[in-house]
């Protein structure tokens, strides 16, 4: 079995680039938000307190993305795939 290389161009990216996106807040105490390198795409979710958050966003000079559509099930596929980390907080698991 031989196997052809694919001819994709590297994907550059700017790793100087720092993006922010509020995703909710926990009362006054808590700002929950995405925080991504590069890619606005490829994102991790964090939470701060306001001032942690302010010194983090000035320390990385984020710029601010803006907020999440909720994108119709029917256009994304199966809607089970869109899931977030903070969803799980909203969710009673069941235990036997």
């Amino acid at each position: 079995m031989t196997t052809q290389p694919l001819d994709l161009p590297p994907v550059v990216i700017d790793t100087q680039r720092r993006y922010v996106r509020v995703t909710g807040t926990r009362g006054d105490q808590f700002i929950e938000f995405d925080f991504a390198i590069g890619e606005p795409e490829l994102f991790v979710e964090m939470i701060l307190t306001p001032a942690a958050f302010a010194d983090f966003c000035a320390a990385n000079q984020v710029e601010q993305m803006p907020a999440l559509v909720e994108d119709d099930a029917e256009e994304i596929g199966d809607a089970q795939w869109n899931w977030r980390l903070a969803d799980a907080t909203k969710v009673r698991f069941k235990t036997e």
